[in-house]
C-alpha cells in the first residue's frame, strides 16, 4: 500500500504476510501508519487513512509496479508508538510515520523487506513520487501548495 504524509511522496508499505515471531502471517492486512497519512485511490484522488472505511476501494501496489484496486475490509484506529521516516527521491523529500514495530515494513530497492525498526539511513527503499503539485479535497489542482 501506498502511504505518505505528502500526496506527491508516498512510500510502499508491506503487508503483513511475511509473519514474524510476534504474530503469523496475515497476506489481507497492512498496517498503514499515522491517521493524517495520505494514500492514494483508483479515481487518482489522494485520502487520508483516517477516512477509509470497510468497503473503501484503494490502490494496493507490487515491488514491481503493478498497481490494482481493492476495497478495505476494516479499518481499525489504535494508539501505538510511532516512528518517523524521511526519505528523498530526485530531489523531493518525503516523509512518513507509520508505527515502530518489526511487523511494520517497507520494501528495499532489491525487493527485499525491511521492518521499520531496522531502517538506517542510507537505505534504498520504494516509494512513488513526482514534482510537488497542489491538491484539494484529494483532487490534484495547478496552483501554487506547498507541503511540508
Amino acid at each position: 500500500m501506498l502511504v505518505g504524509s505528502k500526496s506527491n511522496f508516498l512510500f510502499l508499505l508491506h503487508n503483513e504476510s511475511a509473519g514474524s515471531s510476534f504474530t503469523s502471517p496475515r497476506p489481507f492486512r497492512v498496517n498503514a501508519g499515522a491517521v493524517y497519512c495520505y494514500t492514494i485511490l483508483p479515481n487518482g484522488r489522494t485520502t487520508y487513512l483516517s477516512e477509509l472505511e470497510s468497503g473503501t476501494e484503494i490502490y494496493i501496489v507490487s515491488k514491481e509496479g503493478n498497481s490494482r484496486p481493492v476495497s478495505v475490509g476494516r479499518c481499525k484506529i489504535e494508539t501505538r508508538p510511532l516512528r518517523l521516516i524521511k526519505a528523498i527521491g530526485d530531489n523531493i523529500e518525503g516523509t512518513v510515520i507509520v508505527q515502530n514495530a518489526e511487523t511494520i515494513q517497507l520494501i528495499r530497492d532489491n525487493g527485499e523487506l525491511l521492518p521499520v525498526t531496522s531502517i538506517k539511513e542510507g537505505d534504498k527503499i520504494l516509494g512513488y513520487f513526482k514534482p510537488s503539485s497542489g491538491r484539494h479535497f484529494g483532487v490534484e489542482v495547478k496552483e501554487y501548495i506547498l507541503e511540508k
